[in-house]
């Protein structure tokens, strides 16, 4: 279960390579922009407040984040992002750190390359830290013999999850895009008791919380909380450094 409260704890955070991949879409003036896996909507808002002409249109699979898009007067509906089609009127397509969801997204961005009008940009943004130390100590932990019952039908996701800045501009360059694509590690700077537990506990241990009764959640916490230490140890001021790799496509459709 998505909770927006935990996830909007780090909303600065988040919504920095937002904001940073939409500033290369050039689009003047689309009739409809579609934000696909738009979370609580807090960054949705801003592209109607960018194109205050088009109509925005919100999308995400959880209905907790639906919700809360909704209070924020977005007209957010569920759906499954691999079920998605573009409208013929779909201009400017967005997706921010929601398709690494989705295991058939190199197959959706090729189709919607096809499928929008000419003219139209697709702005993608995936995170790129699927092995990176945090995620690691998740996967050793639920795979010990004291988890490993509770938590064998999780799909943690290692290997090859999402692709490079190289390989996505090759794939949408043959689909007839004009691409620009890059990469960020951004070095997160983080405080609090267990600053890096708290941060994946809005992300990658989402499904985790989901297969657990309350009290081996706080169990699963406790254990998990001495790991994440070593592994991103606090500064003497208090600060946690947490380096996050970040995958950036902006492609326009010939």
């Amino acid at each position: 279960m998505w909770n927006p409260d935990v996830y909007l704890a780090f909303a600065d955070h988040r919504g920095r390579p937002f904001y940073e991949l939409l500033s290369r879409v050039r689009a003047e003036s689309p009739r409809r922009v579609v934000d696909l896996g738009c979370g609580p909507g807090n960054l949705t808002v801003t592209l109607a407040e960018r194109w205050p002409d088009a109509v925005v249109e919100a999308v995400d699979s959880s209905q907790e984040m639906v919700d809360a898009a909704r209070e924020r007067g977005l007209d957010a509906t569920l759906g499954d992002l691999a079920a998605w089609t573009p409208r013929p009127d779909t201009d400017v397509l967005v997706s921010n750190a929601a398709l690494q969801w989705v295991p058939s997204h190199r197959e959706l961005l090729r189709r919607w390359a096809g499928e929008l009008p000419s003219g139209a940009w697709i702005a993608v943004q995936v995170p790129g830290n699927f092995d990176a130390p945090s995620h690691a100590a998740v996967r050793e932990l639920a795979s010990s013999p004291r988890w490993l019952d509770a938590l064998r039908d999780i799909p943690f996701r290692v290997g090859k999850v999402v692709d490079s800045a190289v390989e996505y501009a090759g794939m949408l360059a043959d689909a007839g895009c004009t691409v620009d694509t890059w990469e960020t590690t951004y070095v997160h700077e983080l405080t609090g008791e267990h600053p890096v537990l708290d941060w994946i506990t809005g992300t990658a241990l989402t499904p985790v919380r989901s297969a657990l009764a309350e009290r081996d959640w706080q169990q699963f916490r406790t254990e998990l909380i001495p790991v994440l230490a070593d592994m991103y140890p606090a500064r003497p001021d208090g600060r946690t450094f947490f380096p996050f790799r970040r995958i950036f496509v902006v492609a326009q459709v010939g």
